[in-house]
């Protein structure tokens, strides 16, 4: 039999703040206006580089602390307080 083994909770709860995150990782990240998808692009002793989509196509980095708390909605990592869903900026519809 194939059994999924689930991680025990202790490892679950490591991910709760921005460091922990792998290069290469996404989330959902408030900015300003809106609520905008990201990637981790590097992680300093202090600091974490985000590369954050922008509605018009482009991206661009913003830097936050290493440990910024973050919540889990179901599997997606958010950064920031408030309902992501209803804010989520909408992307160039074309593609």
């Amino acid at each position: 039999m194939n059994e999924v083994e689930t991680p025990p909770l202790a490892l679950a709860t490591e991910a709760a703040t921005l460091g922990s995150l792998p290069v290469g990782a996404r989330l959902i990240l408030r900015c300003r206006a809106d609520w905008r998808t990201a990637t981790v692009a590097a992680i300093g002793p202090e600091r974490v580089i985000l590369n954050v989509a922008s509605p018009t196509g482009h991206t661009y980095r913003v830097r936050r602390p290493h440990d910024a708390a973050l919540v889990f909605d179901g599997h997606v990592p958010v950064l920031g307080e408030g309902c992501w869903r209803a804010g989520l900026a909408r992307y160039d519809v074309r593609w």
